[in-house]
């Protein structure tokens, strides 16, 4: 599913037009975006968690020339899912591994 799904989507929930939805979903995309390149963290209840994790600098080895660099601090995108979100995909991944062997 990508953005234009997500707004088509909602245009037919919510009974409005797709263009008034793309432009819904593009703010809500815009706001968070904006919200963890500010270093803050965007939770959603019941969806999960976005954040930039940092990653100190460091050296490493190339294991084909075996020469030693170095990795400058950089930041990660990082995504946590809700728990009870989790739970329902465990859940049904359960179910569907206990229909496949019955």
């Amino acid at each position: 599913m990508n953005k234009s799904d997500i707004a088509r989507e909602l245009a037919k929930r919510k009974g409005i037009s797709y263009k008034k939805a793309v432009l819904i979903v593009n703010a809500t995309f815009e706001i968070m975006k904006e919200s963890i390149l500010n270093g803050e963290k965007v939770e959603i209840r019941g969806f999960g968690t976005f954040k930039l994790k940092r990653k100190p600098g460091r050296f490493v080895k190339n294991p084909r020339t075996g020469i030693e660099m170095y990795i400058k601090e950089r930041y990660v995108p990082f995504f946590k899912l809700a728990k009870s979100l989790k739970q329902k995909l465990n859940k049904k991944n359960k179910d569907e591994s206990l229909i496949k062997r019955g």
